[in-house]
């Protein structure tokens, strides 16, 4: 599986510029007005792994593969964007394909980047225009279904009452994922494919020297999200220096990032961040072919897990044989984690942990 992340923001807040760091080279159109980007850049990114390349070594492979995130840049949205206000009805629609929104929030002060005239009371406004034009374009969704009439059965009475309660909250402010909704009621709503279930990370773009006063800026941001009443997960990075780092090589990059205090750049604590927020995990594959991460939802039976790598392998699966990266790379390889008897052999229930080193048995 590959996550899709989707990037939103009011205009001009660096969205398109994370997007260029992100894909460590311009391929998005970042310009100094809003609505320059019209249609959704898209790009894959790898995950960051150190695992892979000591696996290759190990198991004498030159092909790595990585797993991978799909960002979606989406357009600037401004207040009455579900009205269809600066294109916003087609980049709302954009929103739909992702399952975690990065939001971005512009924390940064530049006399030189204009400011849309709805964003002038700061970030918290910010927050809560996106949120706001999430919501208007969830109860419109809502405001399409139609009520059941006469003999009307026990499923269609409970999805319709829950589209109601639902429909009170958001009306009331409260995001879909932010609901107190039973199990039953979120499978009734999930087919609506509704915007504000989708989970949150906020990144709070910040300047070089909001970045030197870590404390400070700290502070700040958890004061703006309290005040906002928003208990997302959340990062804050330069995007201008993340694109700074990006035009110097390897090593100065490693150097440039320790002189302010930073051990990874800001576009890996984000995908890590993602893959933390949805509940993902990767494991490893290791052969003469490739040494492969694949992305798996936390609470992955091996049975499933091999289903990832091919569709069939779920129905011909007979067994997995699994060992801990750690141990794998101590014993050098399947033959002696095997001979050591750091190998299990583990049926198709066998829930599956981050890191491990599967192998794979399936029936002809």
């Amino acid at each position: 599986m590959t996550l899709k992340v989707g990037i939103v923001g009011l205009p001009n807040v660096g969205k398109s510029t994370l997007f260029n760091a992100l894909l460590k080279k311009q391929l998005a159109y970042a310009a100094n007005y809003p609505f320059a980007t019209i249609e959704p850049n898209i790009g894959v990114v790898e995950v960051p792994d150190d695992r892979l390349g000591v696996l290759a070594k190990i198991v004498n492979t030159n092909k790595i593969v990585h797993a991978s995130v799909e960002f979606f840049d989406i357009a600037g949205l401004v207040r009455g964007a579900h009205k269809g206000e600066g294109l916003g009805n087609q980049f709302l629609s954009h929103i739909r394909e992702v399952s975690v929104i990065v939001h971005v929030v512009r924390l940064f002060e530049d006399d030189n980047i204009i400011r849309v005239a709805s964003a002038v009371n700061g970030p918290i406004d910010d927050i809560a225009i996106i949120n706001e034009e999430l919501i208007f374009a969830d109860l419109s969704t809502l405001s399409k279904q139609h009520e059941p009439k006469g003999n009307v059965d026990k499923k269609d009475k409970f999805a319709w009452d829950t589209f109601q309660k639902v429909k009170e909250h958001l009306n009331n402010g409260k995001l879909v994922k932010d609901q107190v909704l039973s199990d039953e009621e979120i499978e009734t709503i999930i087919p609506l494919n509704l915007l504000t279930i989708k989970p949150q990370i906020f990144v709070f773009n910040i300047s070089e020297n909001q970045l030197t006063n870590k404390k400070d800026t700290e502070e700040k941001i958890k004061k703006i999200l309290s005040e906002a009443n928003k208990k997302d997960a959340y990062i804050y990075l330069c995007v201008k220096l993340e694109n700074d780092i990006l035009t110097l090589p390897e090593n100065d990059q490693v150097e440039y990032l320790t002189s302010f205090g930073l051990k990874q750049t800001g576009m890996d604590q984000l995908i890590k961040t993602a893959y933390k927020t949805l509940n993902l995990i990767s494991f490893l594959t290791a052969g003469v072919i490739e040494a492969r991460a694949w992305t798996i939802r936390q609470g992955t039976d091996a049975q499933n897990a091999a289903g990832v790598i091919h569709s069939d392998f779920i129905k011909k699966f007979i067994r997995a044989d699994i060992v801990n990266y750690e141990d794998f790379i101590t014993s050098n390889g399947w033959v002696k984690s095997r001979e050591n008897g750091k190998v299990q052999s583990v049926g198709k229930d066998y829930i599956m942990n981050d890191g491990e080193v599967a192998d794979f048995k399936i029936a002809p």
